[in-house]
């Protein structure tokens, strides 16, 4: 096993955002974005909803950003889109000088059946890559403890190998708490010839019935003591709070010391709990 990476500037950072939907939101983000970026972070994401429905939030949000100085990856979703439809989003972030986008699947619209001109995201991969080149460093997700719609975990793996094929720089994780799930799939990963970084996905923990259903929704398992410990809590936010300060830094800490090449943090756009957990790893 190779020696794990200590040095801060050998690290990938990243952070994640929603589009704000009202001017407070973006002002909000704003604020977060510069407590943030003390930590010296290598870009922050932001999320695009089901078919395309937060385009312009989306848009709006990485110029902020950028108008801040800092490197934004915008989230572009396939699923309900046309080609024509996606080719004019990836023009939109060259033109405005993005160079790292996350390309997804993404999820259907409620009450949409089609799935429109893409149905996987190595699809939307080759694609990006068939019309701007090596324009854009192309990041996709992974799933540790698997996609919750893959028939089988052969079959995810074989999903996110054709997304990595098809011309992926590096990828982030789901969110998940039981850091050999991680190890164990990058095992796998390398086993089948992945070499591409896999960045863990870190969700602090602050709303225990918010990260139930997130979870539920998403696929990520909530460990059982970890789950009846935040249940015993009750609406004590304080101890909750704690409690997942306690645990998601002990995470994060083990998965550095063992050689995951950096962190990503879905902020909820909030700063505070993953600016603490940075200063509690003492990076």
């Amino acid at each position: 096993m190779s020696e794990p990476v200590n040095r801060r500037d050998q690290r990938l950072l990243s952070f994640e955002y929603f589009p704000p939907k009202t001017p407070e939101g973006m002002e909000k983000l704003r604020a977060a974005t510069r407590q943030l970026a003390q930590l010296k972070p290598d870009f922050f994401s932001v999320t695009y909803g089901a078919g395309g429905s937060t385009r312009e939030g989306t848009l709006a949000a990485v110029q902020t950003i950028r108008a801040e100085g800092h490197e934004a990856a915008p989230h572009v979703s396939c699923i309900a889109s046309t080609r024509e439809s996606i080719h004019e989003v990836i023009e939109t972030y060259r033109a405005n000088g993005i160079r790292r986008v996350v390309a997804l699947r993404g999820d259907l619209p409620s009450g949409m059946a089609m799935a429109g001109d893409f149905r996987y995201a190595s699809e939307l991969v080759a694609f990006i890559r068939e019309k701007t080149g090596d324009a854009f460093h192309i990041e996709v997700a992974c799933y540790p403890e698997y996609h919750p719609q893959a028939r089988k975990p052969q079959a995810d793996l074989a999903a996110f190998k054709a997304k990595v094929d098809a011309g992926a720089d590096s990828a982030i994780t789901q969110y998940f708490f039981n850091p050999d799930a991680y190890f164990h799939f990058v095992e796998q990963c390398r086993a089948m010839g992945i070499g591409i970084p896999i960045v863990p996905g870190i969700m602090p923990i602050q709303n225990f019935s918010q990260l139930a259903r997130f979870s539920d929704a998403c696929g990520a398992e909530i460990p059982r003591w970890m789950r009846l410990k935040l249940e015993g809590f009750g609406d004590d936010s304080a101890s909750i709070k704690a409690f997942g300060l306690d645990v998601v830094t002990d995470l994060c800490d083990r998965l550095l010391s063992q050689g995951a090449p950096g962190l990503h943090f879905y902020t909820m756009n909030q700063a505070g709990p993953t600016s603490t957990i940075w200063q509690r790893l003492g990076l």
